[in-house]
């Protein structure tokens, strides 16, 4: 879990996008949001694909990934497409 959390603060900060911002577009807090990064909340698949979602990554991303792969994140990914 905190290895996700890790990737997902990583990315967000490589995206130049603040807590304030992720958590708007997620629903949430800038609170619930930290807690996530920190890793002190449960991390749902639901609010994975989210995250994934406005970060412009791919889950698998989040995931596990090294420092040299964060270079992947560089350009904008597939987009992911959720039928609801």
């Amino acid at each position: 879990t905190k290895v996700v959390a890790g990737n997902i603060r990583k990315t967000r900060e490589f995206r130049n996008y603040t807590q304030d911002y992720l958590a708007a577009k997620l629903g949430i807090s800038q609170n619930a949001y930290s807690k996530i990064e920190l890793g002190y909340s449960r991390l749902t698949l639901e609010r994975l694909f989210q995250i994934s979602t406005v970060l412009e990554v791919e889950v698998m991303q989040l995931i596990s990934f090294d420092d040299i792969e964060l270079t992947q994140i560089a350009s904008p990914s597939r987009k992911i497409i959720l039928n609801t």
